[in-house]
């Protein structure tokens, strides 16, 4: 079998772009950092808090509210086929409707990562009605491993390219980090 030499080029430079290379960049994301602020509750700032978040997917937008107010904005990514409801597992849609956040995520893929609860019951009837897998594990997160300098931000939020998840930057998944605590409404439309 004759293997042609672009071969060896091409999949490298793809395993570099999915953060698999061997070995790899040092650990940028320090998840003992994340852990550990997780543990004694450093992961948040009364200061910088945010008491609803809002994701207009048609902008490509997140808006962070504090008492009625916007307080700041970030650029997103979506799912690769952003318009419309999720229906089933694998249809790259992000989800619309009223969620919060349940859980936040030290994510040695995605830096840091706030779970979204999604599925709700009604995503689930729905699914099953249709004989579907609703899917789940939604996230905002921020930026793959191999965009941890952040050098590569124009890039991914030029595009949709989650399997439905809502990216923002590694940059702003910091703030977002601080400004969040569980149970924080999010709204997706």
């Amino acid at each position: 079998m004759y293997i042609k030499p672009y071969f060896f080029i091409v999949i490298p430079f793809l395993m570099f772009l999915s953060g698999c290379t061997p070995g790899g960049p040092k650990d940028r994301y320090n998840l003992a950092e994340c852990k550990k602020e997780l543990l004694t509750a450093e992961d948040y700032s009364e200061a910088d808090a945010v008491d609803r978040i809002v994701v207009i997917k048609k902008e490509r937008k997140m808006y962070l509210y504090k008492d009625g107010k916007v307080k700041g904005t970030f650029p997103i990514s979506l799912g690769k086929n952003p318009q419309g409801q999720k229906q089933e597992k694998g249809d790259y849609r992000t989800p619309e409707g009223e969620f919060f956040i349940h859980r936040k995520l030290c994510s040695p893929k995605y830096y840091r990562s706030l779970c979204i609860s999604y599925p709700r019951a009604e995503d689930k009837a729905r699914a099953k009605a249709k004989g579907l897998n609703p899917g789940g594990d939604i996230t905002i997160h921020a930026q793959p491993k191999w965009n941890a300098d952040g050098k590569g931000d124009k890039y991914t939020l030029s595009r949709n390219w989650t399997h439905g998840c809502v990216a923002v930057t590694n940059s702003s998944m910091k703030k977002l980090w601080y400004a969040v605590r569980e149970g924080v409404p999010v709204t997706i439309k």
